[in-house]
């Protein structure tokens, strides 16, 4: 066993230069674009598989490109002498059990319901930050974060408001948002690991985890010839999944690991609220759904509240 390598400073610890400040928001911003415009690809492959069956794919399509990757050198990974337990609990979090309770909490409540939940993501990352990093939010990212909360509940709520009241519901979208908060927590302290290589552990253990689930799934309903055939059978699935597996899955959870790596919890988590602003617009420009004066007065929160809790003098 090598050495074990020393974490590198928190961002309590470290000064924010300008260039990391511009370098963070812009991962976070191109990974809650990337995020937002998923709901369009998701709702579309719905319609031909169940959501053990598109993660399944997500995942698998996600650990077999960046292992090729890997293969051909366009990608460094090194997890030789390293801890084990910071990326265990990272993977752990995210993607397996944000995922399962994301999926089983939706199938339980109604999407307005589980928008809201979703919106509350920053919040409760700030006060874990605050508890378990001692990192203690200026007023301005304070007041920002809250700002971006009512945004994104105005948005979500300007479809209709519906309620499934789902006690089992609400706990498994309870327990997807405390698991992804932590998630931001403990990816800030799984410093001593590159964002790459936090990325291939996410998209192995997904990949792993949904797979099995989705074969289980197949067998119990007698259609494993389905799961396996599904993408060269239909094209839009495949598109989707492509676009989920790829974009979301590889893109996208590398580009936040290294905003939490860049900015910290409270600044990369203020960005959230961008993926609901994405899935609006993408709502409205890709499936012709209607786009009202509360929705934009909620978009116009949410970007503002992101340059609340981002703005100010580099640290």
């Amino acid at each position: 066993m090598g050495e074990t390598p020393k974490e590198k400073p928190s961002m309590s610890a470290k000064q924010l230069t300008k260039k990391a400040l511009f370098t963070g928001c812009l991962c976070a911003a191109v990974c809650e674009i990337l995020h937002g415009m998923s709901y369009a690809f998701t709702k579309q492959s719905t319609n031909a598989a169940g959501v053990f069956f598109i993660l399944g794919w997500r995942f698998l399509i996600a650990a077999a490109v960046m292992t090729v990757c890997i293969a051909a050198g366009l990608i460094k990974v090194r997890f030789k002498g390293k801890p084990l337990l910071p990326l265990l609990r990272v993977i752990l979090l995210c993607p397996c059990v944000y995922f399962l309770g994301e999926t089983l909490g939706i199938s339980r409540t109604t999407s307005t319901e589980c928008g809201i939940f979703v919106a509350s993501i920053p919040v409760i990352s700030l006060i874990a930050s605050a508890v378990l990093l001692k990192n203690r939010p200026s007023a301005l990212q304070t007041a920002g974060i809250v700002t971006t909360l009512v945004g994104m509940v105005t948005c979500v709520t300007a479809v209709g408001m519906t309620s499934s009241l789902s006690v089992p519901g609400y706990i498994f979208l309870t327990v997807a948002v405390l698991s992804y908060s932590l998630y931001f927590i403990y990816v800030e302290k799984a410093s001593v690991y590159t964002s790459a290589e936090l990325a291939y552990a996410m998209q192995i253990s997904g990949a792993a985890l949904f797979t099995a689930l989705a074969l289980l799934e197949a067998l119990h309903d007698g259609n494993v010839g389905t799961l396996v055939a599904l993408p060269f059978r239909d094209r839009p699935f495949l598109i989707a999944v492509l676009y989920l597996g790829i974009g979301c899955s590889v893109f996208a959870f590398w580009l936040s690991n290294a905003a939490i790596e860049k900015l910290g919890v409270n600044r990369a988590a203020s960005f959230i609220g961008i993926a609901t602003l994405v899935s609006v617009l993408t709502g409205t420009l890709m499936l012709r759904e209607p786009l009202t004066p509360v929705q934009i007065v909620g978009a116009v929160l949410i970007v503002l509240g992101v340059y609340m809790a981002n703005a100010g003098r580099a640290r």
